[in-house]
């Protein structure tokens, strides 16, 4: 029995072997994965004295008021828009796996120019804020919408849909006048800014998202088209969370107070706010009411921008779309916002 043990054998050799004894290098590796096993405790322990180090030393700073403010804004960013995000990706994977592409074509106008208004009025049928517009514009994209339609549904459904215009109701007692401008104002945007994508657009600066394809069955096509977006769009949305928090604690209160006295500064100033607090649709009318040193005008300016523009958006928008589109759709679209809002609030506010 010694001489089947004394040498070391092939494993395959003594698989078929009818030894009851396996080969001595059964079960052994060679030297370099010994090295490795014997530094894997070595390394372990690295990594426990810099958790534990770090934590000493990080601890102070992580109770910083200021951080754990960044840290509420943030989570509320994301909380508070991902489950429009999720509506949005489902809408968008419905729209691919069961709508047929001709059903566009027959409730669309044949001319890009006549289905630009239509798109933008359909835009009050979606209730959800600016996160679900991205995917569910894509998605119309893709299934041969002409971009400009897609596009001013993309800016107008985040503001003129039911939900969002009795929040603002609610948002400003006794002033519907506030509510009437808030939906003349971001359609005739939508609307403004499809026509000049119609006229100016380039192939070159959009790129349209491809549809994944499934086995041909829909409930497959949906499940595909869902996760594809989902992991696609969430990556983005934490990337203009993050930008956006950072700039909730980094801009000092006390600068707005001084700004608001100024007319035509408070409107420029409160339509930078918007996109830099990055506020869901459905909340932003409440946020807008609290600033009483703000003119009427100036509010607007801060509903109409702020579902249209903010820095989720643009992360979402250059993440779809690419960031070609991004860098001239971005500024066109505030643009307008801040120029017909600041109209609509001059004749209405």
């Amino acid at each position: 029995m010694s001489d089947l043990r004394s040498g070391p054998r092939d494993v395959d050799a003594w698989a078929t072997d009818e030894s009851p004894f396996p080969p001595d290098s059964w079960g052994r590796t060679g030297s370099a994965g010994a090295g490795a096993a014997a530094a894997l405790p070595w390394g372990f322990a690295l990594v426990v004295v810099l958790l534990v180090v770090g934590r000493l030393a990080l601890a102070p700073h992580l109770t910083a008021p200021a951080l754990r403010t960044w840290a509420t804004i943030f989570v509320a960013i994301c909380v508070q828009a991902l489950p429009f995000l999720v509506f949005g990706v489902a809408l968008s994977a419905a729209i691919t796996a069961f709508v047929p592409a001709s059903f566009w074509t027959r409730a669309l106008p044949r001319h890009p120019a006549a289905a630009v208004p239509v798109a933008g009025v359909a835009g009050a049928v979606l209730p959800g804020c600016e996160c679900a517009s991205v995917p569910v514009a894509s998605g119309l994209m893709a299934r041969g919408v002409a971009p400009a339609a897609a596009l001013a549904f993309l800016l107008a459904s985040p503001a003129i849909n039911p939900i969002v215009l009795v929040a603002t109701a609610v948002a400003f007692p006794g002033q519907p006048l506030m509510v009437l401008a808030r939906f003349g104002a971001s359609l005739t945007v939508a609307v403004l800014v499809g026509w000049l994508w119609l006229r100016f657009g380039r192939t070159g600066w959009l790129r349209i998202p491809s549809r994944p394809h499934g086995d041909g069955r829909k409930w497959a096509r949906f499940g595909e088209a869902m996760r594809h977006d989902l992991l696609h769009a969430g990556g983005f949305l934490i990337v203009g969370g993050l930008a956006a928090a950072t700039m909730n604690v980094t801009v000092p209160r006390e600068w707005l107070t001084a700004i608001a006295e100024v007319p035509w500064l408070a409107v420029l100033v409160m339509a930078l706010l918007a996109v830099l607090l990055s506020i869901c649709s459905e909340a932003d009318a409440f946020v807008a009411a609290s600033m009483t040193a703000f003119s009427p005008t100036a509010k607007l300016a801060f509903l109409v921008v702020g579902p249209m523009v903010d820095l989720k958006l643009i992360a979402l928008q250059t993440g779809t779309f690419g960031k070609a589109f991004a860098l001239r759709f971005v500024p066109v679209t505030f643009a307008l916002a801040v120029l017909v809002s600041t109209l609509f609030g001059w004749l209405l506010l």
